[in-house]
């Protein structure tokens, strides 16, 4: 069983974390922040709720080294099976269902991505742009590049699926471990599986 995460209580208000989500040993958890069942949270990730409430909602996942921060008058919500690339800064915004950020952009204060929009790899999303569901925005400053086809939108949701498998396969098999000093023979790989990836989701509303 792996270690907890770091967790601070922010003047009395503790952070939550659903039973079946994954928040790795190495994250920080600050205040008013609350995972929900299924999120994956990655090694690195600061969720600092001193300032407002952070909402990663069923199944979404923050991966390593991203930064996501509120400000009092709002919530940054990341929604059911929203999905934050590595490095990226979610600043005191909303990503909506099944939306995308890419790795190492930044989203700045009262925006909104859209459902099932897909924000490109180190873009600046501006402070108040609502992007538009199902479509595709990249640059400096984000603009909309083309809608997204089926194949867009189901590229997305395999990568999302692996994610909620990830949460539940750390929760039963990340354990800290000392390094090897050499290749063992016949060393083993991981096993991943795009079209199994589903099959890992978390437990069923009725069950909570």
């Amino acid at each position: 069983m792996s270690s907890a995460p770091t967790v601070y209580a922010f003047e009395g208000v503790v952070p939550v974390i659903d039973p079946y989500a994954y928040v790795h040993p190495s994250a920080v958890l600050i205040g008013d922040v609350i995972v929900g069942p299924g999120c994956y949270v990655g090694a690195g990730a600061v969720l600092r709720g001193d300032f407002g409430r952070i909402v990663l909602e069923r199944n979404a996942n923050v991966q390593d080294n991203c930064v996501l921060h509120s400000r009092p008058e709002q919530d940054c919500v990341m929604e059911q099976e929203s999905h934050i690339g590595h490095g990226a800064v979610i600043h005191c915004a909303r990503v909506a269902r099944d939306a995308m950020v890419g790795v190492g952009a930044v989203v700045m204060d009262r925006a909104l991505i859209g459902e099932q929009a897909i924000v490109a790899a180190m873009s600046f999303v501006k402070v108040d742009m609502q992007v538009p569901p199902r479509v595709l925005v990249a640059g400096l400053p984000a603009k909309v590049v083309r809608p997204l086809t089926d194949a867009d939108i189901a590229w997305k949701r395999a990568g999302t699926a692996l994610y909620v498998e990830l949460a539940q396969r750390c929760r039963a098999g990340l354990v800290p471990a000392a390094a090897l000093e050499a290749v063992e023979p016949g060393r083993a790989r991981t096993k991943w599986s795009f079209d199994n990836a589903r099959a890992a989701q978390s437990p069923p509303r009725t069950q909570r």
